[in-house]
């Protein structure tokens, strides 16, 4: 692995918990539990070799249709890994940031939200975005609407808008786009990830379960992304 061209920014679809623990004929929370482990554990080799930003779909707008029982254990294990990690990527110079939308969240995690964010948000090292409650299609439309807003009361022209506006009204505003998406459990799908920051991003699935995702597949996934010749359109 070329330490010297690493991709800036990595996208992960952390898929696979559930079938994990099924595997070992444990519940689905205990797959979401070791998965916590794992990601965590990620999150920190990649601030130390030096990887700028990383962002991990946690929870999308469609897993809300999931078991009333399993949504509320997600909850539950959210809420004690925002109010637990907070601590941990304070010391690791992590700074995190929680990207989606705040609909249907109980009060108490929004406000463990704001505060792991407040917590980090002078720390220097990897920007570690987590997409809880995040839909591509609720962000782009959001976007949209922060923008007819503006125009409707006059404060821009419609010529104004440009790929870069709405790029600046979306949750990963000021971040570069991901270089690189990665998904586990051998799934090929998106899965309203990202939409639109992911446009010229070089994917790789792996087939392993989250849960067993390593150091190691990671260095495996940057080695295959640098082998590639990104040409964004030229020939």
């Amino acid at each position: 692995m070329n330490l010297d061209n690493l991709p800036k920014h990595i996208a992960i679809i952390m898929d696979g918990n559930r079938r994990w623990a099924k595997l070992k004929g444990m519940p689905s929370n205990f797959g979401h539990k070791e998965g916590a482990k794992t990601l965590e554990k990620i999150v920190r080799y990649a601030n130390s070799i030096g990887i700028k930003y990383i962002t991990v779909y946690a929870f999308s707008t469609e897993n809300w249709k999931r078991t009333s029982e399993e949504v509320s254990a997600l909850m539950g294990l959210f809420q004690s890994y925002l109010d637990d990690y907070s601590k941990k990527a304070d010391s690791e110079n992590i700074k995190v940031k929680i990207i989606g939308s705040k609909e249907g969240l109980s009060k108490k995690m929004q406000d463990s939200i704001e505060k792991c964010m407040e917590r980090t948000k002078n720390n220097t090292g990897i920007v570690f975005n987590i997409a809880l409650n995040y839909g591509g299609r609720e962000e782009i439309v959001r976007a949209v609407k922060n923008i007819a807003k503006k125009v409707k009361e006059n404060k821009m022209e419609l010529q104004e808008i440009t790929e870069q506006m709405i790029s600046d009204n979306l949750y990963t505003k000021g971040q570069p786009d991901p270089d690189l998406l990665i998904r586990t459990s051998g799934e090929i799908r998106l899965s309203n990830f990202l939409p639109w920051q992911l446009v010229y991003s070089e994917f790789v699935f792996v087939d392993k379960n989250w849960p067993d995702f390593s150091e190691q597949d990671l260095n495996d996934a940057i080695e295959i992304y640098q082998k590639r010749t990104r040409k964004f359109g030229a020939n």
